[in-house]
């Protein structure tokens, strides 16, 4: 069951154009979100000051706009005017606070490992010809009793004690996650001085009332620390969830704009119209069984139950 006023939110990273994984994300944000009754918050998250650019914004709110998709909060007409307490570079303060918080309750430290330091996770069992690749990394907790302060060059870490996550997904259903043991301690700045997704995220759903989160599958193993994380800064009730399919490519792979797959912008200037970029995302995640236009005042009506 929802909240009673749910808030959901569409929160596109600048670092590269909008491809139709992200479409099929809105559709079943605003989908889902309408069907329940909920409000959409839309949300710059350009936490990565090295890949994110004023350029790709320009072209995720203008693509946005195309295909008739209007948030709730944080209008594109306002992210276009300037400083918005709904992009992640302007929140600087709001991070800054909650690090105190959580320092005040946690064990915070410095760490000044790299990626060499990380330790692999076990690796998927892979398909026939598919190679082993790990899932994830996991921190070992080399500087965690170093006593290593805050400065250039370190990343922050908090201690993620050992704990079972339990959380019931709105369409995997239920799970058990144990963060310590997935990615051990968290890094929420790196060494460049950056917040890193992991925080920034859990802080701006908890601090801008964000309690059901619709997002793609690929997500779903962060779903525990990002839960446990917010119960140390002071969240109460957690978020619901749903992890949606993705769009995948003939090999298997997601969608990514670091592979340059095909932008929304390049499929505009084939002449395709908005409806039938809805269509192409909709029969991507099987939400229709052909490609055909599809407005987005219909697309509410798929997830009503």
């Amino acid at each position: 069951m929802s909240p009673p006023s749910p808030l959901t939110r569409f929160a596109p990273a600048p670092t590269g154009y909008l491809h139709l994984g992200h479409v099929a994300n809105a559709i079943f944000v605003w989908g889902i979100g309408r069907a329940r009754g909920a409000k959409v918050l839309l949300r710059i998250e350009d936490h990565d000051r090295g890949r994110c650019r004023p350029e790709y914004e320009a072209a995720l709110l203008e693509d946005l706009d195309w295909l008739g998709f209007t948030p709730d909060l944080g209008s594109i007409a306002r992210l276009r005017a300037g400083p918005s307490d709904f992009r992640q570079s302007d929140r600087g303060e709001v991070y800054l606070a909650a690090l105190e918080e959580l320092g005040a309750r946690q064990q915070v430290y410095g760490c000044d490992c790299s990626r060499r330091d990380l330790t692999p996770s076990p690796p998927l069992r892979p398909g026939e010809g598919e190679p082993e690749e790990p899932v994830e990394t996991r921190y070992p907790g080399r500087c965690r009793n170093r006593g290593l302060e805050a400065g250039p060059g370190r990343g922050l870490r908090v201690v993620l004690p050992p704990r079972e996550v339990h959380f019931t997904d709105g369409r995997l259903g239920d799970q058990v996650q144990c963060p310590s043991e997935q990615c051990g301690d968290l890094l929420i700045r790196d060494r460049l001085g950056n917040w890193t997704y992991q925080f920034a995220v859990t802080v701006d759903d908890f601090r801008q009332g964000v309690d059901l989160v619709i997002r793609g599958e690929d997500l779903l193993p962060s779903t525990g620390r990002q839960i446990q994380l917010a119960a140390m800064l002071g969240r109460v009730e957690a978020a619901q969830w749903f992890h949606h399919p993705l769009i995948l490519k003939p090999s298997g792979e997601k969608l990514s704009k670091a592979n340059r797959d095909t932008a929304i912008r390049e499929l505009r200037e084939q002449g395709i119209g908005p409806t039938e970029v809805l269509g192409l995302a909709a029969h991507g995640v099987g939400l229709i069984d052909d490609a055909r236009p599809v407005g987005v005042a219909e697309i509410a009506d798929w997830f009503q139950v």
